[in-house]
């Protein structure tokens, strides 16, 4: 419904994308930063019930989606790796407004263990997001170092173990290797994301590159 707003808007920001341009900004940049802004308006906003101001902060910066596709286009920059950058970094301004919105209804905004478990899941699907994508565009990107199986089986083994300890007389500290493993989730699915999105950028610039030129 909003594709048919996207030309208006378009012009709108005509001036904006050509400063930008003249400047030596990258599309890839105006997406990256745009991703960023979304998802602190939405996490740092929401969980404090500040629902208005974490609105408009989303909004400003939900532009940059229009801004950086016309960037790409008249400096025809336009390619598969902006393609695959642009779609896998939505899916994160995706998840931080819906997951800022569960932890304002889950409580008062400061339990940053529930922002951890909600990290580990949107970062899980990212992942599985970003090779979906690659090889819809006509690449690979099977690499990284925490598969789909490796997240799963690491949480639900210390998980029940760690439960299983706590009702054997260890204790509710036991309980504590969870939000640890999760931690260590977070960090690996993360870099399996940096991972897959390089990878997908070689690959990109091998397809971009003309037939028989070598890389420089």
């Amino acid at each position: 419904m909003l594709d048919r707003f996207r030309s208006f808007w378009t012009k709108v920001f005509t001036p904006v994308v050509d400063a930008l341009l003249r400047w030596g900004v990258s599309p890839d940049a105006v997406t990256l930063v745009g991703t960023v802004g979304v998802c602190a308006g939405a996490l740092v906003f929401f969980p404090r019930g500040e629902l208005l101001v974490g609105v408009l902060v989303i909004t400003a910066f939900v532009f940059s989606d229009l801004i950086d596709g016309a960037m790409a286009r008249k400096s025809g920059r336009v390619s598969p790796f902006g393609a695959f950058l642009d779609s896998t970094l939505d899916r994160l301004g995706d998840a931080a407004i819906f997951g800022g919105l569960a932890m304002y209804y889950v409580g008062p905004g400061d339990d940053w263990l529930a922002a951890l478990a909600i990290y580990c899941l949107t970062m899980g699907s990212v992942t599985s997001y970003a090779r979906a994508r690659a090889e819809a565009l006509g690449m690979q990107a099977k690499v990284g170092i925490a598969e789909r199986a490796d997240r799963l089986v690491s949480i639900l083994v210390i998980t029940g173990v760690a439960d299983l300890a706590n009702r054997l007389g260890a204790g509710e500290d036991a309980l504590w290797a969870i939000p640890v493993t999760l931690g260590v989730l977070a960090v690996a699915s993360t870099v399996t994301v940096v991972q897959r999105i390089l990878v997908v950028r070689t690959q990109a610039k091998a397809l971009e590159r003309p037939a028989g030129q070598e890389p420089a």
